[in-house]
């Protein structure tokens, strides 16, 4: 299951992480998130201690979102060392974000 990560933990879970992140910016109201979002949990765990993986909710957290520019949603952005390194809007088949993933391990 994906981390859940709002506006308070993100500096914590994000930006000081030891390891790639991947965060999905998503909504419950958002069909493209509902179909991201399994595949995110599932990417949680096949990198369970190789990578953080994440989601914040953007009804519930509004500081995070804004001061990435994140205007569409599913948003998914990839961290390493507190950096954007990559980042996929929309929907997209798993191995999209594990190809996306495994370029930062």
């Amino acid at each position: 299951m994906a981390l859940e990560i709002t506006d308070a933990n993100f500096e914590e879970v994000v930006l000081k992480s030891d390891k790639p992140v991947l965060v999905d910016f998503w909504a419950t109201w958002c069909g493209p998130c509902r179909m991201v979002g399994p595949i995110v949990d599932e990417l949680a765990e096949d990198y369970d201690g190789k990578a953080v993986v994440g989601k914040v909710n953007v009804d519930d957290n509004s500081t995070v979102p804004s001061e990435y520019g994140i205007r569409n949603i599913p948003a998914l952005l990839v961290f390493k060392n507190g950096e954007i390194v990559d980042k996929v809007i929309g929907a997209v088949p798993k191995n999209v974000l594990a190809e996306k993933l495994d370029a930062h391990l």
